[in-house]
C-alpha cells in the first residue's frame, strides 16, 4: 500500500481552516494545485476534480465520510476495486487559536502496485496543498 501524508499546525480558528477545506468552490481561489472541483463536498455526493498538473483529466471522488466540522473522506478508483484512492483531510483544534492539519492519501486494490509505478510522486503536492492552505487561514 502507497501513502502519501502532509501534516502541520496553523495559527487560525479550527473553523476557518474547516471552512477552507470543506468549500470545494473556493479551492481553486487559494490552492495552487488545483484547477478547480465541479460539485459540492457532502456525503454520498461525487466530485470532479482538475488538478493543474493534468487540467483536461478529471478525477471523480466520491465524499465517503464527512464528519463536520472535523473531517472527510474520499475515495476513487477503478472500477470493482481494481485501485482505490482514499483521501482524509482533518481539522483538529489545538491549543486556544490555532489547529492542526493532516492529509493523507493511501491506495490499495490489485493494481495497487502497478499504479504505485505510474502514478507520480504526489508528495510536493500535498506540500504545495497545506503551505497554500496554512498561508491563506492565517492570511484571516
Amino acid at each position: 500500500m502507497k501513502r502519501t501524508q502532509v501534516a502541520l499546525d496553523i495559527a487560525a480558528p479550527p473553523e476557518t481552516v474547516w471552512g477552507l477545506v470543506a468549500d470545494a468552490s473556493s479551492y481553486a481561489a487559494w490552492n495552487s494545485t488545483v484547477e478547480r472541483i465541479d460539485g459540492v463536498f457532502a456525503l454520498g455526493k461525487t466530485v470532479a476534480l482538475y488538478a493543474k498538473a493534468m487540467p483536461n483529466r478529471p478525477f471523480k471522488l466520491k465524499v465517503v465520510s464527512f464528519e463536520a466540522p472535523r473531517r472527510f473522506v474520499l475515495e476513487g478508483g477503478l472500477p470493482l476495486g481494481l485501485f482505490v484512492g482514499t483521501r482524509r483531510l482533518e481539522v483538529m483544534p489545538q491549543g486556544t487559536r490555532g489547529c492542526r492539519f493532516e492529509m493523507e492519501e493511501t491506495s490499495r486494490g490489485l493494481l495497487a502496485p502497478l499504479m504505485a509505478r505510474v502514478i507520480p510522486d504526489q508528495q510536493p503536492a500535498f506540500d504545495a496543498f497545506a503551505a497554500d492552505l496554512k498561508a491563506r487561514a492565517e492570511r484571516g
